[in-house]
């Protein structure tokens, strides 16, 4: 599938400050599908897994500003990974805003989600601030790229689905 520019849907990442970090990818399908599946508990699990083989056992959302949520992940080793934060703006379908903590020494990012409908789909970016350029690139050199492109393509094949 391609976007209305022609533009491939891939997953790109792109850093447009020295503390931030933008992943963009196009779905085919309406903004509010594509909320919904970033929003939706149901959902979340059955995309937001990572590398194959992982499971997402505990999945809570308070979807309000000042909600808590939390997501914890199981791989395929026995390996268990969580990571909490708290909803700062909720706007369906179209922006959410939220802070993120993995725990342990990794400081805690503010992450903003914007999808902004096109004429065949949504153009979602995700930007995730961090404290410092030093933490950036410690998290991008843990293998989140090939982990959220696995995820992302995971929800591309979902939305298609319901679209």
């Amino acid at each position: 599938m391609r976007a209305a520019d022609g533009e491939p849907t891939t997953t790109t990442f792109s850093t447009p400050s020295d503390r931030e970090l933008a992943v963009t990818r196009f779905f085919a399908a309406p903004p509010a599908l594509v909320f919904d599946a970033w929003t939706s508990p149901a959902r979340i699990k059955d995309w937001m897994l990572g590398p194959d083989g992982w499971t997402m056992p505990v999945c809570d959302v308070d979807l309000r500003a000042g909600g808590a949520w939390r997501f914890a992940w199981r791989g395929p080793d026995g390996t268990e990974l969580s990571m909490h934060g708290v909803y700062r703006e909720v706007s369906p379908p179209e922006r959410l805003v939220f802070t993120e903590a993995w725990g342990g020494d990794w400081p805690e990012t503010l992450n903003t989600v914007v999808l902004a409908g096109e004429d065949d789909g949504t153009r979602l970016t995700c930007t995730v601030q961090f404290v410092s350029t030093g933490a950036r690139a410690a998290a991008f050199s843990t293998g989140m790229s090939q982990g959220m492109t696995q995820s992302l393509d995971r929800l591309a094949e979902q939305l298609a689905a319901r679209a």
